[in-house]
């Protein structure tokens, strides 16, 4: 009974760590009423505990727009915060932290660049 028990809890464990939340694309796209000078995409890969992915910032000013960045990241152990890192194609970085909740991610910059805003939430898109 012991080692059915360890089983069981050995494979709950397992599932609760394949629970990858910060996968998929999210974006500020599907703001209603809202009127935003810039759209942010970020599309994640999430494997275990690693975050990787791309992002963008899209604009009808050309200065706004970022291009293609790189991100990199880590999941803290409970699975709901990351912390990601931003870098675009001149090396410049910026760092932020995700916390989600259902289908909805709480963007929020640490520092950096003025590559990316600086807080604002994202809807899922895309799985």
């Amino acid at each position: 009974m012991k080692k059915f028990l360890f089983l069981a809890f050995l494979i709950s464990m397992q599932a609760f760590s394949q629970q990858n939340k910060f996968s998929g694309t999210w974006g500020s796209q599907k703001c209603k009423d809202c009127k935003k000078e810039y759209i942010f995409t970020i599309t994640i890969a999430q494997s275990n505990y690693k975050i990787f992915g791309t992002a963008e910032v899209t604009s009808e000013h050309k200065d706004l727009n970022s291009g293609i960045l790189e991100v990199t990241g880590h999941v803290y152990p409970h699975g709901d915060k990351a912390q990601i890192k931003l870098k675009d194609k001149n090396g410049i970085t910026a760092s932020a932290v995700l916390f989600v909740k259902d289908d909805v991610i709480q963007f929020t910059k640490n520092g950096g660049g003025d590559v990316v805003p600086k807080e604002m939430i994202l809807n899922k898109l895309y799985e």
